[in-house]
């Protein structure tokens, strides 16, 4: 046990590195890049502590040369499901009893060698299989990990901390145990980071974890897993599984022990796990948490007063950054038509100078999406608008995958407020612009707030206080991170908490102590100095 309350070091936000010309991490970068690109990596699935393969094996290539083989990973069934779980219950206990600042220690550690040794590996994974540029592999898969790993360290102990008052000759003590059971972290392809952080935030707390990744992030999550376990992680207590979502969902959610569920995906697949888990709720031991974040149908709000050239920046960056494959990417937008001509030439002109390819050339700052699945969904939206009386696309419009998923950045203007791609997610380089005028500003956050089902990140740009007010107001379940002249992506730890409500998710906030309390389950410990000794009150001697 501590023999001493310990202060953990103070967390920093990991300063983002510029990948400028001639800079010395540009050239370990591209260095370790093209040692990846001309290895075949056999990846296993990571066990109790042992390395599996199987049999069956999945390619991996990148999405923008997708005829480039970069290996294969072992893909596993419901049996290696269950090796996981039990792992998980045989660490369970000594990882649980293992005093906190052991714990620290490790995730502190896994932060600095990501910081260091490993930055290059992972960043050169996260844009060799998720097709990122440098920039964006810089701000998700080095950066936003060390900061969720640095600042939870912290949060931890802000909750440790966090006592009950005594009265005389009492002591009041509260024990944030873990989750009786374990958990079961299910992570996106889009960010880095965020698969690091579901399987580590509830471990940090003293769970045991099974860890599924999405089949297209499996190559930087190996990495994930090498950092962990160089680290000094206990063998079991986060154990990465391969293995399709409906064999491992009839694992997991019909096993007594299931204590939890750490989700970022799609809307569809987390309703349906927790209609499986309400299904099941008679089977489990205890009531199990259910944490998700789904997706988003994410807004900008430009007033009349508001500046164009500050709109048209935040629309090409808050919607054409990593292909619009973030959560909390704008593909919408509500212009009024006094700036209407300003910002729309300003994004044209935006457009015309964005490169797309390869991230490997670190001009390009568009790349390709994820794969072929997700490049006929976008294409077909696309189409919808082209094959459409209602809408006019004045940038973009092109794709082609005969080589890798390229879809052009792309912008829609309806004049209807609920066409198809202004209200459906369609997690691409698309976004779609609804032109107002000045005097029903009102009357357009109206639709704002009800067009979609999604509350996850939205935008005000105004100069006029008294319309930012009124949209703050107007917008506030419309939105769980609200930005005020500023693009809606870009959430860092400690200082924008992220995480949205309706349709978007739980809200419980990743890169928060709101996010770790899902993961304990406290126990108030009340002792008695001087016990009674005669059974009758005062109030009796009437």
């Amino acid at each position: 046990m501590p023999k001493g309350i310990y202060q953990v070091p103070v967390p920093q936000n990991e300063p983002v590195k510029s990948y400028a010309p001639g800079s010395p991490e540009k050239a370990e970068l591209e260095a370790v890049y093209q040692r990846r690109l001309k290895e075949t990596l056999d990846i296993p699935m990571y066990i109790g502590g042992e390395q599996i393969t199987t049999s069956k094996k999945i390619k991996m290539t990148p999405p923008h040369d997708h005829q480039h083989v970069l290996g294969h990973f072992s893909e596993g069934d419901k049996s290696h499901v269950q090796q996981a779980i039990d792992a998980s219950l045989a660490a369970k206990e000594e990882w649980a009893n293992l005093p906190w600042e052991h714990r620290a220690s490790i995730f502190l550690k896994a932060a600095e060698l990501i910081a260091g040794p490993y930055r290059a590996e992972i960043n050169a994974a996260t844009m060799l299989t998720q097709s990122k540029n440098a920039f964006q592999a810089e701000i998700d898969a080095a950066c936003e990990f060390i900061d969720f790993l640095k600042f939870n360290v912290a949060y931890m102990t802000q909750i440790y901390a966090d006592q009950p008052g005594s009265n005389p000759g009492m002591w009041n003590r509260l024990e944030y145990r873990p989750l009786e059971g374990f958990v079961f972290a299910v992570t996106p392809f889009n960010f880095t980071s965020i698969a690091g952080n579901l399987s580590a935030a509830p471990a940090l707390m003293g769970n045991t974890v099974v860890w599924k990744p999405a089949y297209t992030q499996v190559y930087s999550a190996q990495v994930i897993m090498q950092v962990f376990e160089e680290a000094g992680l206990p063998a079991g207590v986060i154990n990465l599984i391969y293995v399709d979502g409906p064999d491992a969902g009839d694992v997991v959610f019909k096993h007594p022990e299931f204590a939890g569920l750490h989700f970022t995906g799609s809307t569809g697949v987390f309703q349906h796990l927790w209609k499986t888990v309400g299904e099941n709720i008679h089977l489990y031991k205890s009531y199990p948490r259910v944490v998700g974040e789904t997706g988003g149908k994410d807004f900008i709000v430009a007033h009349s007063s508001s500046n164009a050239k500050e709109v048209s920046t935040a629309i090409t960056r808050g919607a054409f950054e990593f292909q619009g494959q973030k959560c909390s990417a704008a593909s919408r937008a509500y212009i009024p038509s006094n700036i209407w001509d300003e910002v729309k030439s300003g994004v044209i002109a935006d457009l015309k100078t964005l490169k797309m390819g390869s991230p490997a050339d670190f001009s390009n700052f568009v790349n390709a999406v994820i794969d072929e699945r997700a490049f006929d969904k976008i294409a077909n939206y696309i189409d919808i608008a082209k094959n459409s009386n209602e809408a006019e696309i004045i940038a973009g419009g092109g794709y082609d995958k005969s080589k890798g998923y390229f879809i052009e950045p792309t912008v829609i203007v309806t004049k209807d407020p609920k066409f198809k791609t202004i209200c459906e997610e369609i997690f691409g380089p698309v976004i779609t612009i609804y032109v107002y005028e000045p005097d029903q500003f009102e009357e357009t956050l109206a639709i704002v707030d009800s067009t979609s089902p999604y509350a996850l990140t939205g935008a005000i740009f105004s100069k006029d206080r008294y319309a930012v007010n009124l949209a703050t107001k107007k917008l506030a379940n419309a939105a769980g991170n609200f930005y005020i002249n500023d693009k809606p992506t870009g959430a860092v730890v400690g200082q924008q908490p992220f995480g949205g409500g309706r349709a978007s998710g739980t809200n419980d906030k990743a890169g928060s102590m709101l996010n770790l309390l899902r993961w304990v389950s406290p126990r108030t410990i009340k002792e008695t100095f001087v016990p009674a000794t005669d059974y009758r009150y005062p109030f009796l001697g009437e």
